[in-house]
Order: C-alpha cells, then structure tokens, then sequence
C-alpha cells in the first residue's frame, strides 16, 4: 500500500519537476493566478532570478523522484520497513 502511495507521489513529483524545469515561467504564472483566487497579489522582485529558481526547484524535483522510483523498485523491504518503524511511533 504504502509503495504504491509513493510511486504515485513520485510520478506527480516527475510530473511537477520537468513542468517546472522546461516551462518555469508558465509554473510562476500558474502561481500567481492561484494566489490572485485568494486575493493575494504577489510579484517577484527578479524574474531573471525567479525563473533561474524555479527552474532549480525543477530539476530538484526530477532528481528526488528519479531517486524515489529507484528506492522503490530495488528496496522496496527496505522502505516498507522504515514506514513500520515510523508509524509505530
């Protein structure tokens, strides 16, 4: 139960990380419209430095769900037991 939870978390993860990685200014943007629904208005200071970031974030978020699916496809006794001693406490 718990492997499949986190492999689906990882291919929203990937999902996520090549959106923003290849399109990051279309990843701001969807973000600014989210906090325009709260009637939050936010701006970024640099936008040179924005995109740089979120293209960081991005290529982060590739790298820990690459490292995620390989976690669970080649120690998935390893992960199921980390989850038992977690939820235990």
């Amino acid at each position: 139960m718990f492997i499949s939870v986190l492999s689906v978390l990882a291919i929203g993860g990937l999902a996520v990380g090549i959106f923003c990685f290849f399109r990051p200014e279309s990843a701001i943007e969807l973000q600014r419209r989210f906090y325009l629904t709260i009637n939050w208005r936010i701006e970024p200071v640099s936008w040179e430095k924005e995109v740089r970031n979120t293209r960081a974030m991005g290529l982060f978020l590739v790298v820990f769900s690459i490292i995620t699916f390989w976690l669970v496809f080649s120690k998935p006794a390893w992960i199921n037991s980390c989850y038992s001693v977690i939820v235990r406490r």
